[in-house]
């Protein structure tokens, strides 16, 4: 298993590295972190312009799992759900899960300390559902981006997380490692080896 990387990206400081047509940022690499729940809050589903980025087949699961996993819901939730569908459009033209009056996303319940959870994702823990939860929610911080020649795969950065920095840093875990499960449900264990090998090889070329 080898990691492809063309002769533009052997330069002292690449940028990227590509891996089957998947640009990736050296900083999913040099960057770490873990989710810090207990400091946050689960406050990513709440901030924010629009809902969770779905993919078209996300939106058609989330249509016929919806009866399963409204159950794990909150009232509010349910009630914007009836009102504004399962997912809606935003104003880039693209599918998003609905939000609670324009804030958190519709999927979210809140425990008795305020912390929020995916209420897709306790459904899926029950067993009721096969859907786990959205895939962009699933990879954050990795943002990834769709072009016609490839994809991008991005770190985003944003102040939120400083905690989930903070103790990535303390643990010493990268991104990558950290999004191990979420980035071979995305593209294959295959290509995670690949992407591996290549975080070998762009530490050794810091050297």
């Amino acid at each position: 298993m080898e990691a492809h990387f063309p002769e533009f990206y052997l330069c002292k400081k690449p940028p990227m590295i590509e891996i089957e047509g998947k640009i990736v940022s050296r900083e999913i690499f040099e960057r770490q972190f873990v989710c810090n729940l207990q400091a946050c809050k689960g406050i990513c589903c709440v901030k924010g312009d629009a809902g969770a980025p779905l993919t078209e087949e996300e939106t058609e699961t989330l249509h016929h799992e919806y009866e399963a996993i409204s159950t794990y819901l909150a009232e509010d939730g349910k009630a914007a759900i009836q009102a504004l569908g399962t997912h809606t459009i935003d104003v880039d033209g693209e599918p998003v899960t609905p939000l609670v009056e324009g804030k958190h996303c519709a999927y979210t319940v809140f425990d008795e300390t305020g912390t929020a959870h995916c209420g897709i994702e306790n459904a899926w823990k029950a067993g009721a559902t096969r859907f786990r939860k959205p895939i962009s929610c699933h990879l954050y911080p990795i943002r990834v981006q769709t072009f016609d020649q490839f994809e991008a795969v991005n770190y985003d950065e944003w102040d939120i997380c400083d905690a989930a920095c903070t103790l990535g840093k303390e643990l010493q875990v990268p991104v990558y490692q950290f999004l191990k499960e979420a980035l071979i449900r995305k593209y294959g264990e295959d290509w995670y080896g690949q992407l591996s090998i290549a975080a070998t090889w762009w530490a050794d070329k810091k050297k």
